[in-house]
């Protein structure tokens, strides 16, 4: 039986700091992990080409790594240099959810392999894009500027909490069976396939790299984050996250993400 291990992360609100670091003490903790033989996996709903960025940026782009991205939507393998798994949102579905959201009022944006794309850069895009920092392509034709099946697409709304829900009940309405919806932060509603997710994700890869459920660990600290705390073996909530992502885990940290709440269990699971 394989006996390595995998741990898989949320980036913002786990392993990165509110000034979007991660500390030294958690990086070592990190590195010694990979030098017993076993695998990290940054797993965000951010795209892959920003998270290829920020785990070399923060040096965390360890051998025998890997890079989810899109709530589980693509996995890469940093070895190979090589996609792995992807699941995308069939094109002829993204003209609907666009329409959807133009008559609920709400930001929608989506995504390339190294841009974004989106109606408008308006103050919800450039809220977002502060952060991510990614090219920007702006359109009506969503559908007509994609290579391919997006993973995921992102909704925003920074003022009324209430009218993201609604949007939110409309497209689960509509597209019952077939999209997740859930949030990634108050504002932000992420949409992707129903195979794909976190949790998914933990599993697909686990299975690929033939380490037992048990071997694994997810940490994180938002709604996203709720289907892998649950796929792993060992499930982890952040002393920050909500009392709803909290119900969820096996462990809650004692410290949080800006006080290195991951690095004791990181060593422990050594």
């Amino acid at each position: 039986m394989n006996d390595k291990k995998i741990f898989f992360f949320d980036l913002d609100g786990t392993l990165l700091t509110s000034e979007k670091i991660i500390s030294e003490k958690t990086r070592i903790a990190l590195l010694e992990f990979v030098l017993e033989g076993n695998h990290v996996a940054i797993c965000t709903g951010r795209g892959l080409d920003n998270v290829m960025d920020v785990s070399r940026k923060l040096q965390i782009d360890f051998p025998g790594s890997y890079l989810i991205g899109f709530n589980g939507g693509i996995i890469y393998e940093r070895d190979t240099q090589k996609v792995i798994s992807r699941i995308g949102i069939p094109i002829n579905l993204i003209p609907g959810i666009f329409e959807l959201a133009s008559e609920h009022g709400i930001h929608c944006h989506t995504y390339a392999s190294d841009h974004m794309v989106s109606p408008d850069d308006g103050e919800e895009m450039q809220y977002y894009n502060r952060v991510i920092q990614r090219p920007l392509v702006v359109t009506q034709d969503i559908a007509g500027n994609l290579p391919e099946d997006p993973c995921k697409v992102i909704a925003i709304e920074l003022h009324d909490a209430d009218k993201l829900e609604r949007f939110k009940q409309a497209v689960d309405e509509k597209y019952a069976g077939v999209f997740t919806t859930c949030y990634s932060n108050p504002y932000y509603l992420e949409i992707f396939m129903k195979e794909s997710g976190k949790g998914s994700a933990v599993k697909r890869l686990a299975e690929h790299l033939g380490i037992p459920i048990a071997n694994t660990y997810a940490a994180g600290d938002e709604k996203n984050d709720i289907s892998m705390i649950e796929a792993a073996g060992c499930g982890i909530a952040m002393l920050n996250a909500s009392e709803e992502v909290k119900a969820y885990a096996d462990v809650v940290t004692k410290y949080d993400n800006d006080h290195d709440g991951l690095a004791e269990l990181i060593r422990s699971a050594i």
